[in-house]
């Protein structure tokens, strides 16, 4: 019997710029003191800063903690169907 896995509440809090608590963490990619590359179910996150480390990791529950200077949040668009908006600008 196949079991089906139940889609993951995707939240993100910002406190300050300085602390983060992301859920729905699906795996980390990569990090160090200025980039953390997260995959969530709802793509890939990228947080961008100085002096950032992850503080709490929990790959049960997929929720993760970064300490830091944040000075960007974003969303890759590997996800959207056709591309990014460059994609679509060069066809």
């Amino acid at each position: 019997m196949e079991t089906k896995q139940l889609p993951v509440s995707h939240n993100i809090i910002i406190e300050d710029r300085k602390n983060v608590t992301i859920s729905g963490v699906t795996d980390v990619e990569s990090f160090d003191e200025e980039t953390v590359i997260l995959m969530t179910d709802l793509g890939e996150l990228v947080i961008k800063g100085f002096g950032l480390h992850i503080s709490k990791i929990d790959v049960v529950s997929g929720d993760l903690a970064l300490e830091g200077e944040i000075y960007n949040i974003g969303y890759s668009d590997t996800q959207a169907a056709g591309g990014g908006f460059l994609s679509r600008l060069f066809r």
